[in-house]
């Protein structure tokens, strides 16, 4: 197996590679999957780097099990081939496939310690999600928990355990308890009037490697950029 960190385009940065997975940093505002904006992303960047690097004929194989929105950054895993990619959806299913995020937030919180439980609707033609009665039959259930790490003036450092992974999920729910996240012009327009970036990053992904059976957990640092330099984490 090879483990490493090395650049791929200059700017996507492979935390761990071997036969079956491809574990990298997503940057920023870069796709997933392509779109009909025709922009950059992850899926045929790495198979384009792949192709280069293994010198490999015809059409390569990478399957995307799990997606990140365009503008957050952090750990994404990919599947070398088609029974990793099963496995790993799998896993995703009885959720068994662990992410975390953090998140700075607006506002402070009352407890150290939190749970949110909405019920979730997707409105596909204008790319938004909210949160609805729990009767709506159309409607996802939506759970996390979070963790309150830092506290610097009117902005938190939040940890958060996806427990279900719903389009758009921390943000639409954090917002929903009064709690936008920094940069978020989305769900969060009036709080961030004079900022576009937003402060939420997959720190860590835990997974059964899809061969060994063992579990592997990779990790990923936000930038030393303001918001995220404002606080230490304990």
């Amino acid at each position: 197996m090879n483990s490493r960190a090395k650049e791929v385009n200059d700017e996507i940065k492979i935390l761990y590679e071997d036969n079956h997975l491809l574990v990298v940093e997503k940057p920023p505002n870069v796709l997933s999957q392509s779109d009909d904006t025709g922009d950059a992303d992850m899926l045929n960047l790495l198979k384009a780097d792949i192709k280069k690097r293994y010198n490999k004929p015809g059409n390569v194989y990478l399957g995307l099990v799990h997606r990140l929105d365009r503008p957050v950054g952090g750990v994404m895993v990919f599947a070398k081939t088609s029974k990793c990619a099963s496995r790993l959806s799998e896993q995703i299913r009885q959720h068994e496939f662990k992410k975390k995020y953090l998140a700075v937030v607006h506002g402070t919180f009352k407890k150290s310690y939190g749970r949110l439980e909405d019920y979730l609707l997707k409105d596909s033609s204008t790319n938004t999600v909210k949160v609805v009665d729990s009767s709506n039959d159309k409607s996802l259930k939506a759970v996390l928990e979070y963790e309150v790490i830092g506290e610097s003036s009117s902005l938190s450092l939040v940890k958060i355990n996806l427990i279900t992974g719903r389009p758009h999920q921390i943000r639409v729910q954090f917002s929903h308890s009064g709690h936008p996240l920094y940069g978020d012009r989305k769900y969060g327009k009036e709080h961030n009037k004079d900022v576009d970036q937003i402060a939420l990053w997959a720190v860590e992904i835990t997974c059964k490697h899809p061969t060994l059976q063992k579990e592997m957990t990779f990790t990923s640092n936000p930038p030393n950029i303001y918001p995220w330099n404002i606080f230490i984490p304990k």
